[in-house]
């Protein structure tokens, strides 16, 4: 695999390890039927008790049944899953980074005892309401709501976009107190299963296929007080949670443009064409040659965001980035290797053609390529172009 510069030589034991559980796992259990899945556009659910059997599901965290991991070796996880399929990695990046980090950092006690075990071994699923069919790139405009009524809430509004909600016990979801003068946004718990809360699937996706994608509708949902999370309020818990899921996301882009380099070349080692194999022309070579240029700046830029995440120096806006960047790099690369392929190249036997579909969403949810341009763009000149 691709590592032209021996970062992964100054791993440590465990992260080799972790690396090489998820290598063996997308090897033996998702690259067989991954195609296939694409093609119908299904994800595989068989493999969420397993991933969390693994210990896929926010490794990161403290307690509570994770085993704080570091920053590193949860890096290398999410590059593993998503060079198998972004649907893949996306599914355990939201259970951990949406909807566990969460609960662990502004939950309740009692929330993270009934939450995150289960949601830590797959036994349960979740996902992350905060999109809605009006407010995409700017959340803080939502419209869902919360009322107080008795000793909760009642929940109305619509969120679309949303990884795992057909599948999900639970629901992570942001919404507008209207109970309190300012109307802060708070953050709810909502079991999938009340009466008012409906998680439709969108389907006739051409990118992310491999991924269940939904949306929640909130008529009237109500929601006890006890799953209300406690410890934040406003726009700070929602954009947390998303720069630790970008975090993700900069190292899963990698490990997506890592498997189209390595399908290229080995197509270019083996396609004969004019008497050889087309590796020995010089245009072969320079594509070939720019990609592991570009992937191997992306790898360095991941494993700098680890350590500043380590040591607790990582800000938001050097996240934006890393997303911005490495998703960048992964949707020109995939679409190199593509191009090398040939005609091959649009067939479900090769990866590209499937990254490079995939490409597209990532390029466009957790933060617009655009938006992450304008949030580094404030920080570099302190004059926000949101204005």
């Amino acid at each position: 695999m691709l590592d032209y510069v021996d970062l992964e030589a100054d791993l440590d034991e465990e992260e080799r390890l972790i690396r090489d559980t998820a290598r063996e796992f997308v090897e033996e259990q998702v690259d067989p039927d991954i195609g296939e899945h694409f093609e119908a556009g299904t994800f595989p659910t068989e493999l969420i008790p397993e991933m969390g059997e693994l210990g896929f599901y926010a490794p990161n965290l403290e307690g509570y049944g994770s085993p704080n991991v570091s920053e590193t070796a949860y890096g290398l996880l999410m590059q593993e899953l998503e060079a198998a399929d972004s649907g893949i990695r996306s599914m355990a990046s939201v259970q951990g980074a949406l909807v566990m980090y969460p609960i662990h950092a502004y939950g309740s006690e009692d929330q993270k005892e009934r939450w995150l075990p289960d949601l830590g071994r797959g036994e349960a699923v979740g996902c992350f309401g905060l999109t809605e069919p009006q407010h995409g790139s700017n959340p803080s405009g939502m419209e869902t709501y919360a009322e107080r009524d008795s000793d909760g809430y009642r929940l109305n509004g619509s969120k679309t976009w949303i990884t795992n909600s057909p599948i999900s016990d639970v629901a992570v979801v942001w919404a507008r107190d209207r109970s309190a003068d300012d109307e802060p946004v708070r953050g709810f718990l909502v079991e999938t299963d009340r009466d008012g809360v409906t998680t439709n699937e969108i389907d006739e996706k051409l990118s992310m296929r491999a991924s269940i994608t939904g949306e929640i509708g909130l008529d009237d949902a109500w929601v006890p007080e006890g799953d209300v999370l406690p410890g934040v309020e406003g726009m700070t818990g929602p954009l947390s949670c998303l720069t630790q899921a970008r975090y993700g996301i900069a190292w899963g882009a990698v490990g997506a443009a890592r498997d189209c380099f390595e399908t290229a070349r080995e197509y270019a080692l083996e396609r004969d064409q004019f008497g050889g194999p087309i590796a020995r022309f010089q245009l072969q070579q320079g594509k070939l040659a720019e990609m592991a240029t570009q992937i191997t700046l992306a790898q360095l830029l991941a494993y700098r965001l680890a350590e500043l995440k380590e040591r607790g120096d990582l800000r938001p806006q050097h996240v934006s980035m890393a997303k911005r960047n490495n998703v960048r790099m992964a949707r020109e690369q995939a679409k190199v290797a593509r191009e090398m392929l040939g005609g091959n190249g649009i067939t479900l036997d090769y990866s590209p053609m499937r990254h490079l579909a995939n490409m597209e969403t990532v390029y466009t949810y957790e933060g617009t390529h655009d938006i992450h341009t304008l949030i580094l763009g404030e920080d570099l000149t302190g004059i926000p172009a949101f204005e």
